[in-house]
């Protein structure tokens, strides 16, 4: 191999051209089902067809490529199945915006040709995601993508809420929507815009029944007055606690009202009391619940006032607002307006004011549900939350369960598999409709979306076809990787879904990441203009370089800054690794991979470096299972900048560079094995450029996605090795330093004398005396055990040795002395760090044994580092 196999310069727009279609041609990512392998199972999130990926995307996903990457190469049967989620509401949202452009609404169209509309907008969307899946290098298997419309996940959508319709945990009842009296017709909260708009407060005293007084309320809107039921007051606000039970007359109708506690009341707030009217309201409604209050509508669907509403009756709302307003200061009852700027929503569509009102919908009964959640987190087959301060915040959420609204008054969705008789008016609730479907009229509403998503862990394997081969083999999945956003809208459901109708919980473990906030820890959003679109990152840095940044930028459960100057900065260290594999193919020369031989006589640079790839092959393995991603990206990015690049690299020059063969070809073996193991450890976070480089190494196999993942080999362990390779690197870093404050230039040689502390440390550094004269450039080196330090040098203390540089005529004493204090106060704080770190007794009792050992060892390093710069100082200050 020749330095024209790597281009001289590192091009990321090359090195990612065309190799993601090549992976896909050699099916690398698809799930083989082999039997002999353990499976292990990710489904993708679905992100939603309705526009393109956002950072937090390819965030999501470059963690769950990782981790499938690296379990691929470790012999699992990975199967990562990708896919999309309709999102009802922010597609139709859509899909009708784009309609309103040329003058039309959905129901010019009527449901079928809107539904094709929609698909059109799913198809073209979905295009753009799997473009953009591409950009990112996602290992997914396209052989099994799934959407939360096709048929499949369609059936399994129709099978859970008929089993859950029969087993009484799905019934109808009344709910508040949003709702356009302008078009008539509910809205979902996406299609609400809410604006600021100047408003007031009407204050209204409400005459106690027993006459014994009144008691004030307020609102933003009296023409609702009309439907109020209660009034509502804190149970423990002492201004109103002996009112609780009594009753109050309801102005102008007439009507008496129960006066009730309730903790959602604020009692700083306004007087502290409220009027409830739960037709109108969605507090008032779940209040209304609570204390079994009536529900009375006064408002027809095109926001006129009904019959409720006695004289008022016929009258626009806002009109009806105004008489009611001037009533009231006739009766003497409105004590105050005050005017007041609040938050109203209007259509989206229409700009009308939308208007909460009383709809019929279906609920999901929650209680069994979450009871049987909350019982599996204390088994050992539980969910696994890391960080594991998330399960309290799911199991709060879940002990805390309201019943779920699943119907939506959408086309674009799961049609709800209910019919009515057109006759009796009787409900039929099935998986096919019923024979004579002419007498029955189906339900027009959908499913909410998190309904269908909830299904997704097993309904994309194959269920409700409990013998499907993928859901017998993949089911249940490995881990869910996901934001702490959306626990409780979708973590919390498919775990109850799961457990009801596959007995299993549906993942092993949720791996939790943050939000990508901006540089200044904001969150990105259109109105700030600091979002980043991924896609002009790849374009200017690669995918290898974000995906780096992305996943190594932060701790699991946290939020992520992103720096456009981080992500230059992995640019960077891909650059690096680019000129460190250059070097290495330029002198392997026609190595195959058969021809790499780490049998023969190894120099300590090079049992050194093959010690540390050890330590990282362990690190980053053990690091990988725990999802600390963060740590694996620190080994690897150490390892190969400092140890292999700035250390290894050099010293292996001296043999690459002399006439003996034997070490020549060790070094070379070295060189490639050491780099080989390094590019499959870091190839789940750069997938482009290690294929390249693995590309052009001596390999065996056809793509490094499915070679063999680098294991621990304990016969190239070399402890001693470590060690000596460990000084001498501490010399030639103290001869830099020392060079450098005495503006001292390599190329310049100056005189060096090492007193080794034994024989053995001697024996080590004249073994290995040419690191130290290629290195530091003596004019002449002493190694010895008797050295008398020279009255005229700089010092440097190193674990086992002292330095001296006689440096005659470019130092000064003084400033020698002052750098020698510097260091021994340095020395101080660290023995005093160690001495009590290992006197305290739930260190020494919760350490594991190498740890405590690893520590003494420092203790004991620091103390003879102390004591020989105490004795320099004193030999320079007589």
């Amino acid at each position: 191999m020749t330095e024209k196999n790597l281009p001289t310069k590192y091009d990321h727009l090359s090195v990612e051209e065309g190799r993601y279609k090549w992976w896909l041609e050699g099916k690398y990512f698809e799930a083989k089902g082999e039997a002999e392998k353990q499976p292990y199972t990710i489904v993708i999130p679905p992100p939603n067809v309705t526009g393109k990926l956002h950072l937090g995307h390819a965030w999501d996903t470059t963690l769950q490529d990782i981790l499938t990457r690296a379990k691929r190469m470790q012999g699992y049967d990975v199967l990562w199945l990708p896919g999309m989620d309709h999102a009802g509401i922010a597609t139709q949202a859509k899909v009708e915006a784009k309609l309103r452009e040329e003058g039309l609404s959905r129901y010019d169209l009527g449901r079928e040709k809107f539904l094709e509309k929609a698909w059109e907008w799913k198809e073209e969307y979905a295009s753009h995601i799997r473009a953009q899946w591409e950009k990112l290098g996602l290992g997914l298997d396209y052989s099994r993508e799934r959407f939360t419309l096709d048929e499949g996940l369609s059936d399994a959508v129709k099978r859970v809420f008929v089993e859950l319709y029969k087993k009484g945990l799905i019934y109808r009842g009344e709910y508040i929507i949003n709702w356009d009296p302008a078009t008539k017709t509910a809205l979902s909260d996406i299609e609400v815009i809410y604006k600021d708009v100047q408003g007031a407060f009407y204050h209204m005293r409400y005459p106690l029944a027993d006459g014994s007084g009144y008691i004030e309320v307020a609102t933003t809107r009296p023409e609702t007055m009309l439907g109020d039921t209660a009034i509502a007051v804190h149970p423990e606000d002492e201004r109103y606690q002996h009112l609780i039970g009594k009753t109050a007359i309801l102005p102008i109708i007439g009507r008496e009202i129960p006066i009730i506690g309730d903790e959602y009341v604020d009692k700083e707030f306004g007087s502290g009391a409220v009027k409830i009217t739960p037709a109108h309201d969605p507090n008032d409604f779940e209040i209304g619940n609570r204390h079994n209050l009536p529900r009375i509508l006064v408002m027809n669907e095109d926001g006129t006032m009904n019959e409720k509403a006695g004289k008022y009756e016929g009258m626009d709302r806002f009109a009806c607002r105004k008489k009611i307003v001037k009533d009231l200061q006739e009766q003497g009852v409105l004590i105050k307006i005050e005017e007041h700027m609040h938050s109203v929503g209007h259509s989206e569509r229409s700009d009308a004011v939308v208007e909460p009102y009383l709809s019929t919908q279906w609920f999901v009964k929650m209680q069994p549900l979450a009871d049987a959640a909350i019982a599996l987190q204390e088994q050992e087959e539980k969910v696994s939350f890391v960080p594991e301060r998330f399960e309290k915040t799911y199991l709060r959420w879940m002990e805390n369960i309201r019943d779920w609204c699943i119907s939506r008054q959408l086309w674009w969705g799961h049609r709800i598999p209910a019919w009515y008789h057109k006759e009796t008016g009787e409900v039929y609730v099935d998986e096919k409709p019923p024979v004579d479907i002419e007498n029955w009229e189906q339900d027009n509403d959908v499913l909410d979306t998190w309904f269908s998503s909830a299904l997704w862990p097993f309904s994309t394997l194959g269920w409700p076809d409990v013998d499907a081969t993928d859901f017998k083999r993949y089911y249940s999945t490995d881990v869910l990787v996901t934001g702490y956003d959306i626990i409780f809208f979708w973590v919390s459901r498919m775990i109850f879904q799961g457990l009801e109708f596959t007995g299993q919980r549906p993942f092993k473990d949720v791996l939790i990441h943050g939000l990508v906030r901006d540089a200044q820890g904001r969150k990105m959003s259109k109105s700030l203009g600091n979002g980043v679109d991924p896609m002009d990152v790849i374009a200017q840095y690669g995918a290898d370089s974000l995906r780096y940044f992305l996943s190594t930028g932060s701790a699991p459960g946290q939020d992520l800054r992103f720096s456009m100057e981080k992500v230059e900065s992995t640019w960077n260290f891909i650059n690096k690794i680019w000129n460190a594999s250059r070097f290495v193919l330029m002198n392997l020369g026609e190595m195959k991979h058969e021809d790499i031989d780490l049998t023969g006589e190894k120099s300590v640079a090079d049992k050194w470096i093959l010690t540390r790839l050890n330590e990282t092959i362990e690190n980053v393995t053990k690091n990988l299972d725990k999802y600390e991603l963060g740590e694996v990206g620190r080994a690897l990015y150490n390892f190969i900048w400092d140890d292999f690049c700035d250390w290894y690299i050099e010293m292996a020059k001296l043999p690459l560079y002399g006439e003996d063969e034997a070490a020549k070809h060790t070094t070379r073996s070295v060189l490639a094995y050491v780099l080989e193991s390094t590019m499959k450890l870091l190839h789940p976070f750069m997938p482009f450029v290690t294929e390249e480089i693995w590309q052009h190494l001596p390999h065996e196999g056809e793509s490094i996605t499915v070679a063999k993942w680098p294991t621990v080999r304990e016969d190239l362990a070399d402890s001693k090795a470590a060690e000596e390779m460990h000084l001498l690197v501490e010399i030639i870093r103290s001869v830099r330093n020392i060079r450098a404050e005495v503006n001292t230039p390599l190329s310049k040689k100056i005189q060096m004398q090492i007193k080794a502390k034994d024989g053995e440390i001697l024996a080590s550094l004249q073994a290995n005396s040419a690191y130290i004269e290629r290195f530091c450039n003596p004019s002449d080196l002493t190694i010895a055990t008797n050295i008398q330090a020279p009255e005229k040098a700089m010092t440097a203390v190193v674990t086992g040795a002292e330095l001296f540089l006689p440096l005659e005529g470019l130092l000064n004493l003084d400033e020698e002395i002052s750098r020698l204090e510097k260091e021994l106060k340095k020395l101080d704080s660290e023995v005093e760090r160690v001495e009590k770190k290992l006197g305290n007794e739930g260190f020494v009792k919760k350490a594991p044994a190498h740890v405590i050992e690893e520590e003494r060892k420092k203790q004991q390093d620091y103390m003879e580092k102390r004591e020989a710069v105490r004795a320099r100082l004193a030999e320079i200050k007589k």
